[in-house]
């Protein structure tokens, strides 16, 4: 979709609907002389007789008869909780709205959107908008998309410079989301370790600076990866460790994704409840945001070292599946005592957090569907930080806050570390009964030691389930803004 900046004077004759979003106060001082008397002056009296509330979700559709177009009045909510998760949410809601019909001209008012006082800008606006428009589709035909433009309607004129650079930033942003929601939907027939890295692979058509590394099962095992394989030995799918490059800078030690890449969970030998098992198609999330965020940096050219790491196995029971009780030695050395095959994340990921470390990371952030346990702990709102490093947790806080893609840090206090003991290897792959999260999080924190790492449990964010049902694309928007305030 296409993007212009106008000023309100202008806006007759270009647009088919005009988007205006009201605060709880109903204040419509920002519609200046966008739209004629005649309907400002209907506007205010429908708003002062009817229940429009300002609510998110809440919109009213007006004539501008004398101007040939619609407008729709949409909830901002409380002007005093407004930010990025309100404005996402209304966008999105009314984009849906009118992706029903054949508009193919849309305004949206900015003035009291992007403001001083408000944490908004213009690339936020354009991935917000772009987000409203996803709809995923096995089909190969996609669904037609009608809106063809968007009109930033303001007092002043956006620059062209600054409006051309927050399209493409915004644009590469919503791309990398798009896409990490689109390999979270696919179905685990076709989503495999081995289609995932094939999609790793095509990203070095966006940008020539993408070098993307392949590792096989033999390769693996050359390097001593027992604990990635022993998860992936029950399977008929082979297991992938797969390596993005992004290095446009010389001599600057690099930001390290590693994404957990399970592309179906059965829970293995362990195996879990039948009853929404389909949900583990989702399991692969954190390798989708990584691939995702990787793209979007493609896009933008971003001037920083990324590399992102996507350990990627299938677990299934079987003959050869690996059983509780086993002992299995990971790429580190480290001797590990599996309990439970159904905390298969931390397996994948220790040794992909070990091979991690030959690009001697500046930081080393992983994102893991890792625990049902954080769900139980935060619900589906945050994701679960953890860090060994105070400065790296404050940075991602702050890109968290910054997105509406919000954290919420755990402890990792030494006693989390006992419960790993185990008489029969180095450690073991479960804690005791509670704390689950935070002690997935402890196995992982002793493959980084030395390194700032910090850990994304994301198994409460990454998709949504009843009638919104699907991948959430978290955490892009927040790795993406790390990576850009840290350049």
């Amino acid at each position: 979709m296409d993007y212009k900046s106008l000023i309100s004077e202008k806006l007759k004759g270009n647009t088919d609907i005009y988007l205006v979003g009201m605060f709880t106060d109903k204040k419509l001082s920002h519609l200046n002389k966008s739209v004629s008397n005649a309907t400002l002056t209907l506007i205010k009296k429908c708003l002062d007789s009817n229940n429009f509330t300002g609510d998110i979700g809440d919109n009213r559709t007006f004539d501008d008869i004398e101007n040939k177009f619609q407008i729709i009045v949409f909830g901002l909510g409380a002007k005093d909780k407004f930010g990025p998760i309100n404005l996402n949410q209304s966008l999105n809601l009314i984009i849906k709205k009118i992706q029903k019909t054949n508009t193919k001209l849309i305004s949206l008012n900015i003035d009291n959107i992007i403001s001083k006082n408000l944490s908004i800008s213009p690339e936020f606006l354009v991935s917000s908008i772009e987000n409203g428009l996803y709809k995923y589709s096995y089909k190969k035909d996609k669904a037609t998309m009608h809106i063809k433009r968007c009109n930033f309607v303001s007092k002043l004129i956006i620059p062209s410079k600054i409006l051309n650079q927050s399209i493409l930033v915004g644009k590469a942003i919503s791309n990398g989301i798009k896409l990490a929601k689109d390999l979270g939907n696919t179905p685990p027939n076709i989503c495999t370790p081995t289609y995932l890295s094939n999609e790793a692979v095509k990203l070095k058509k966006i940008n020539k600076l993408i070098k993307v590394t392949v590792l096989d099962e033999a390769k693996m095992k050359s390097l001593g990866m027992g604990s990635l394989l022993s998860v992936s030995q029950g399977s008929k799918e082979p297991a992938k460790l797969v390596s993005i490059e992004y290095m446009p800078l010389k001599n600057k030690a690099p930001i390290v994704l590693v994404g957990k890449g399970i592309t179906f969970d059965t829970g293995g030998i362990s195996l879990k409840p039948p009853g929404n098992m389909d949900e583990m198609k989702f399991d692969m999330s954190g390798a989708g945001s990584v691939i995702g965020t990787m793209r979007a940096c493609a896009e933008m050219n971003v001037k920083t070292n990324v590399v992102g790491i996507i350990a990627c196995a299938e677990n299934m029971p079987g003959s050869q599946a690996t059983r509780p009780g086993d002992v299995v030695t990971s790429m580190s050395g480290i001797t590990i005592e599996i309990l439970n095959t159904d905390a298969e994340g931390r397996l994948v990921l220790c040794d992909a957090l070990t091979y991690a470390r030959k690009f001697k990371p500046k930081y080393m952030v992983d994102m893991a569907t890792l625990t049902g346990a954080v769900l139980a702990g935060l619900g589906k709102y945050p994701s679960g930080l953890f860090s060994n490093s105070d400065k790296l947790a404050e940075l991602i806080k702050k890109s968290a806050d910054k997105t509406g893609d919000r954290v919420w840090q755990l402890p990792l206090y030494d006693d989390y570390f006992e419960e790993l003991k185990t008489n029969f290897a180095d450690i073991q792959n479960i804690g005791g009964r509670y704390g689950g999260a935070i002690t997935a999080a402890a196995f992982l924190a002793k493959f980084t030691e030395g390194i700032d790492w910090a850990h994304l449990d994301i198994a409460g964010t990454a998709w949504e389930v009843g009638d919104n049902k699907g991948s959430t694309g978290r955490p892009v928007s927040l790795l993406i803004d790390f990576i850009l305030s840290n350049q």
